[in-house]
């Protein structure tokens, strides 16, 4: 079964997605499962991971009412206030719903780079794993090092970097956001997202300029541990749907079948223990 690892749904009208305000107009709109239905079926994708987009709990129910009214969605990566010990009740009560599958603070917007190192938010990463949900790491790659500290401290936590750490592409560095991602996959168990990649390029820059960092991260990684996502809606700035899934199928040629299959869907299916059935 395929599975888009990583999309979005959104309401800009619901109030609470600070980041859009002068983001492109292509964003700006309400995306819903109306919308990425037919992209989906073109590509052959029976099921998806939905990723909250907003800083607040508020969403997150949100999110899981859309689920809950749509097959495709299988599992919802929601979102809580990691500074308060007093969220532990809501992420019990969020974790009692049968899709919600892992939490995902949004780190790439917090001001202070050294957030995910606060020993006040070690309770949350506890928790998480006492649940046995998944931790979405949303970060740059000046982020990298930091997430590994954290990572190295909760080793039974199921962790997946979204984006691959975002790569500064555009601006053509590879260091050391490389030597990163090797220590990374040397010193903890984290899966990887491909997803969002063609945001981090320079416009019109093609494929070719993701391929040292996509082959970077079959070589560290292997394609046991990569999850193939969309980013959508967000990746419309950058790329189509479709273009997006045959720029990865071309990228991942050196692959087997069998290791495309599970980049495409089975290790997405496994890392968030999700209910599919085709």
């Amino acid at each position: 079964m395929r599975i888009d690892a990583h999309q979005h749904y959104w309401d800009p009208a619901r109030g609470d997605y600070p980041w859009m305000a002068g983001s492109l107009a292509i964003l700006q709109h309400r995306y819903g499962p109306q919308d990425l239905a037919p992209l989906r079926a073109a590509c052959g994708i029976e099921a998806t991971v939905l990723v909250q987009a907003a800083p607040t709990v508020e969403e997150t129910h949100y999110l899981l009412g859309i689920a809950e009214a749509t097959p495709s969605v299988a599992g919802v990566v929601g979102w809580i206030d990691f500074q308060h010990t007093s969220e532990r009740a809501t992420l019990d009560s969020l974790a009692a719903h049968p899709k919600l599958v892992g939490i995902r603070p949004m780190v790439q917007d917090i001001a202070d780079d050294d957030w995910l190192l606060r020993h006040d938010i070690d309770w949350a990463f506890a928790a998480l794993q006492e649940l046995d949900l998944a931790f979405d790491a949303l970060g740059y790659a000046r982020h990298a090092r930091r997430f590994l500290q954290r990572i190295e401290k909760h080793p039974k936590l199921r962790v997946v970097i979204d984006h691959g750490m975002k790569p500064a592409i555009a601006r053509g560095e590879f260091e050391p956001w490389a030597g990163d991602m090797r220590d990374l996959a040397r010193n903890t168990s984290a899966m990887c997202k491909l997803s969002g990649l063609a945001n981090e390029a320079a416009p019109g820059s093609g494929v070719e300029a993701l391929r040292p960092y996509m082959e970077h991260l079959l070589e560290v990684l292997g394609p046991e541990r990569l999850m193939w996502g969309s980013d959508w809606p967000v990746a419309s700035a950058a790329i189509g749907y479709a273009d997006w899934f045959r720029a990865c199928e071309q990228l991942l040629l050196p692959c087997g079948d069998g290791e495309r299959e599970r980049v495409f869907g089975a290790n997405a299916a496994a890392f968030y223990q999700l209910s599919v059935q085709r």
